[in-house]
């Protein structure tokens, strides 16, 4: 059972066993008879619940509880101080699962006790709803970025999602998520756009039908899910890793087609969540257009290649809203579980239950992780440029570290020339709605008046002048090479992508190597070729060069004869 309640809570109520005294102990299982020759036999497989969850995290956004049946009112202010934590801990959302122990057996409870429970719940709600109540003021946000080879439907199955209508089998539910025209003659995703989908405190879901605008879904939600729609293509795939390692989504969704399986960029786009640590969950699409066996099929290949040792996931899949709760929380807690849906955008198969998993997923990151971003110095990541009528420059990125608030004097760069320049920060936008302060991990558009556009470029970072930023021209990494056709050496040029920064490089050394083959780990010199850019050690790093690909993560940032400390005299908005 799940219920939805205010700030987002979930209440979840195991199942209640049955054995002949009606007692709620669970009995050990019978063992299952057998055929003549001693083996099982076979029979439709069944979905039922584990008998045990994940033992309870002392940490985290869920909660154990066998019943909550009258408790005295110091029990009461217990509970209800427990029930703030955990809404601390999923930054405004918490999930409860009833008639479970703290080991996590499903021991159950009786409709009476379960009754019981969701009134005590409730009531426990109701009085932390005023204690937190400027906690609740910042919704939850979570972004998904959205892979998978083309024609999967992807930009289809995001458009019946937040439009709330069907898909015509034409692909119209996408055409609202195009940004070219190109595209839309296509049919073929080829830069990155970003759809809403709401949930209230209820559980309900709230996009754009209704006629409601963003601004109407982001006032009316509780909980918002970002997504970040990339390119199938192969030629895209420079767009694709852009996408993956400058906006930091929290999840991806890896979309396949039941009709084609495994095929084109699949196993690049898995292979590139994996090598960023991006949590991935598998949707198989378009299963109206085939027969169960073909879907069956394709979740049979897809469990083969997320059991195999480079992969090494345990495939779950989702055939009931039980399951996809159980998906969310596990999904959460361990980077092995990797939940699979099969749906229809035609036909609506089974998308209830990606919602209720949207709806119940938690985020990452936990309140103390957050406190200690939110600690650090500002750290804006430049990821779009835009010029805006009557506002001037405004650029859309992602604040790794820190507070930004409104009227904060910060500094850009580098420029081609190694410089930071000053900037004012006049007004700041999130989810098409208007903020004060943006706080660590959240994305967001700023808007600087009258400062230069033409100085600034995809990749830059705006930080505070209190950090004395430097610039890096060459850099040592930790890499280890995928695939190359023949041998790594000095001399070769690759594309990096390290964050928002992505620039061609030349291998200026192995170090203690002469060259490299596939599989080999070696520490990397690095040089950009064009122009300076501000890295981070320890930052991930992925490049490329045609079928040439390798990961790894900066150790060292080598001094350069060329660094400038920002430029305190060259002011470009002086208001």
């Amino acid at each position: 059972m799940d219920v939805q309640i205010a700030k987002h809570c979930s209440i979840i109520s195991a199942p209640k066993p049955q054995n002949e005294a009606g007692c709620g102990t669970p009995k050990a299982p019978k063992k299952k008879r057998r055929g003549k020759r001693g083996k099982k036999r076979k029979g439709k497989k069944t979905n039922d619940p584990p008998p045990f969850l994940p033992p309870e995290a002392e940490e985290g956004n869920i909660e154990y509880k066998l019943k909550l049946v009258n408790p005295t009112q110091y029990r009461f202010e217990h509970l209800a101080t427990q029930l703030k934590w955990r809404l601390q801990e999923g930054r405004g959302e918490a999930v409860y699962q009833i008639g479970v122990e703290d080991n996590g057996l499903l021991v159950g409870l009786t409709e009476d006790d379960m009754k019981a429970s969701l009134k005590t719940l409730r009531r426990m709600a109701e009085k932390v709803e005023i204690l937190i109540y400027c906690l609740c003021l910042q919704f939850l946000d979570l972004r998904v970025a959205v892979l998978g080879n083309v024609d999967s439907g992807k930009s289809t199955l995001l458009g019946v999602l937040t439009q709330g209508e069907l898909d015509n089998g034409r692909g119209r539910a996408r055409l609202n998520l195009f940004r070219h025209l190109h595209e839309i003659q296509t049919g073929r995703t080829s830069s990155i756009s970003f759809e809403i989908l709401g949930f209230n405190s209820k559980g309900e879901v709230v996009n754009y039908s209704d006629s409601r605008t963003a601004e109407e879904i982001c006032e009316s939600s509780s909980k918002m899910i970002t997504f970040i729609d990339l390119a199938g293509h192969y030629k895209y795939l420079k767009t694709t890793i852009f996408g993956l390692t400058s906006y930091c989504p929290d999840f991806a969704m890896l979309v396949v087609g039941a009709n084609t399986g495994i095929a084109g960029t699949t196993r690049e786009h898995l292979g590139l969540a994996m090598a960023l640590k991006v949590p991935i969950f598998i949707v198989v699409s378009k299963v109206d257009l085939c027969s169960k066996s073909t879907v069956e099929k394709t979740v049979r290949q897809l469990e083969r290649v997320l059991k195999q040792p480079g992969c090494n996931k345990v495939p779950m899949l989702v055939a009931n809203p039980d399951d996809a709760v159980t998906a969310a929380q596990q999904f959460a807690q361990s980077a092995s579980v990797t939940p699979i849906f099969t749906l229809s955008s035609v036909s609506g198969e089974n998308l209830d239950l990606l919602k209720v998993f949207f709806n119940i997923l938690p985020p990452l990151s936990n309140s103390k992780e957050q406190e200690e971003l939110m600690q650090q110095l500002t750290e804006f990541q430049v990821d779009e440029i835009y010029s805006v009528p009557d506002v001037g420059t405004v650029v859309g990125g992602t604040l790794y570290s820190g507070v930004c608030r409104e009227g904060d004097r910060l500094v850009v760069g580098p420029t081609d020339d190694g410089r930071f320049l000053r900037l004012k920060v006049c007004s700041i936008h999130r989810n098409r709605s208007g903020c004060r302060v943006l706080r660590a991990g959240q994305a967001a558009t700023l808007a600087l008046g009258n400062f230069d556009r033409t100085l600034l470029r995809k990749g830059m970072v705006m930080v505070s002048p209190k950090m004395n930023p430097t610039i890096c021209w060459q850099f040592e990494a930790a890499i280890v090479l995928l695939f190359h056709a023949k041998t790594f050496r000095r001399g070769f040029q690759v594309t990096v992508h390290i964050g928002n920064v992505r620039q061609t490089a030349t291998v200026e050394c192995l170090l203690g190597k002469e060259e490299l083959r596939t599989g080999e780990r070696a520490v990397v010199s690095f040089r950009f070729l064009k122009h300076p850019e501000y890295l981070r050690v320890g930052a991930k790093l992925l490049f490329r060069e045609g079928v040439t690909k390798g990961i790894g993560h900066v150790t060292h940032l080598l001094p350069s004869t060329q660094n400038h400390v920002p430029d305190q005299n060259h002011n470009q908005n002086h208001s």
